[in-house]
This record gives C-alpha cells, structure tokens and sequence, in this order.
C-alpha cells in the first residue's frame, strides 16, 4: 500500500525485501550472448555507438596514457542507459531515480581522481584552484570556492541524474492519475500528452547517461 505519491518509487513498496534492485542486473544476461551469436542489426548499432563514444572520450580524455581509459566511461554509459531505459517500462523500478545508485557511481569515480590527482600531479592540482590571471588579493577566496565546487562534484552528479528521473515519472504519474475522472474527448487529448512525455523521457534517458560520462570523463582529464 502507497503512503503518498513518492513511494512509487520505494523498492520495498510491494516487497518486504528489496526485489525490484534485480533489475539492474538484467543487462548481464545480455552480455554472454553478443560473443557467440550472430551480429544482429541491433548489434551492430551499438558497436557503432560504442565507437563513436570511445573516438569522443579519448579527445577530452587526451592522447596521453589514454589506451582503454574510455572503456569505463563507455560501460558507465551503458549501465546508466541501460536502467533509465528499463524505467520507462511499467511495473519497473527505476534504479536510477534512487541517489543510493547515483552516488555509489558517482562518489568512487570523483574520489579515485582526487587520489590518483593529488598523489601524482600534486603541483598541477593546486595550479587548478586558481584560475589563471586571478588577482593577488583575491586568490584566498578562489582557493576556497574551487575547493567547494570541486568537493560537490559527485553530489551535483548524483542529484542532476536522480532529480532528472524523478521529474519526468513523478509528471507522467501524476497525468495518469488524472485519467479515470476525465471525459472521453481530454482522455484522447492525455493519451496524446503522455505519449508525448514518453518520447520526451526517452530522449532525456540518452542525454542524462550521456551527460553524467562526459563530466566524468572531464573530471578526469583535469588531474593528468
């Protein structure tokens, strides 16, 4: 039984356990079949995507040390298209509205580049608190609000994700609910609505995980 709107999106709604997270993992048993099996059309599709994502993350990854660095941005991407895909069907828990999965991605990510960064390019990562041609007197201050915005990174990763995710389902959620006490002549004109929706989400689905591995990536190339 629902409390309010939000627990549409609790995992543990209709289960006592957290069932509904299993769908993250469907994509796995889709993985085995792509090495035997005959390339299909759809295949071929995605190999061509997957090239053309990797000829893009090794630009802003740059040349240098960038063999197979793009393959873990590629898989973030898929992982994140993947379940904002699976969303859209009904009766599907969305993992990704959910910061528990947004910042477990986000959060390690950020924090192995600050590690790798500061280790390694001690001298380069202090240079990127201050902005070139900064004056003398304010230097203090731009230390201390590149830190901060440096810091809420994965936070700001997260939540543009989730927040995303939430927006489009909760809007098409509360438009269906609208539904059984409307006239036949508005239930066509929100048939139409909601269609309209859905290919809006599936649009924002593909810029969203699009988004999140390209300021990964440029979050990365910052600490070379």
């Amino acid at each position: 039984m629902m409390a309010n709107l939000f627990s549409s999106f609790d995992p543990t709604t209709n289960f006592s356990l957290s069932l509904n997270w299993l769908s993250t993992f469907i994509g796995i048993l889709i993985i085995p079949s792509l090495y035997w099996l005959i390339p299909s059309r759809l295949t071929l599709i995605w190999m061509n995507i997957i090239l053309i994502l990797h000829k893009e993350f090794k630009i802003l990854v740059g040349n240098i040390n960038s063999k197979g660095s793009t393959l873990i941005f590629i898989s973030l991407f898929s992982i994140i298209l993947f379940n904002n895909f699976l969303g859209l069907f009904p009766y599907i828990f969305t993992s990704t509205s959910h910061m528990t999965l947004t910042l477990t991605l986000a959060l390690p990510l950020w924090l192995s580049f600050m590690v790798y960064g500061w280790i390694n390019n001690t001298i380069h990562m202090f240079a990127h608190l201050v902005p070139q041609g900064t004056p003398g007197i304010l230097m203090p201050f731009m230390v201390c609000i590149e830190s901060i915005s440096n810091i809420i990174r994965p936070g700001t990763l997260a939540i543009r994700l989730s927040a995303n995710m939430i927006a489009g389902h909760l809007l098409m959620t509360l438009l269906g609910n609208t539904g059984p006490s409307m006239s036949l002549i508005l239930l066509n004109f929100l048939l139409i609505v909601q269609i309209l929706l859905l290919v809006l989400e599936s649009a924002v689905s593909i810029i969203q995980s699009y988004v999140f591995s390209v300021l990964s990536t440029l979050y990365s190339s910052e600490v070379n």
